[in-house]
């Protein structure tokens, strides 16, 4: 027996596509007003942590 014939024994499976669509697309057009919002000093400064290197902290 093929898997796709366990797909398709299974009530309710093609829910399952369009759900993980509908939960992609939503986090993607969240994450994309976030980084269009989101404030320039706060991306700059996250942006320059891994350039930062203070020899207190690694110690």
């Amino acid at each position: 027996m093929k898997f796709i014939n366990y797909l398709q024994s299974i009530t309710g499976v093609s829910v399952y596509p369009l759900t993980s669509l509908l939960i992609f697309t939503i986090f993607f057009i969240v994450a994309s007003m976030w980084a269009f919002k989101a404030d320039k000093g706060m991306v700059d400064h996250v942006s320059r942590i891994p350039l930062d290197h203070d020899d207190s902290q690694s110690r």
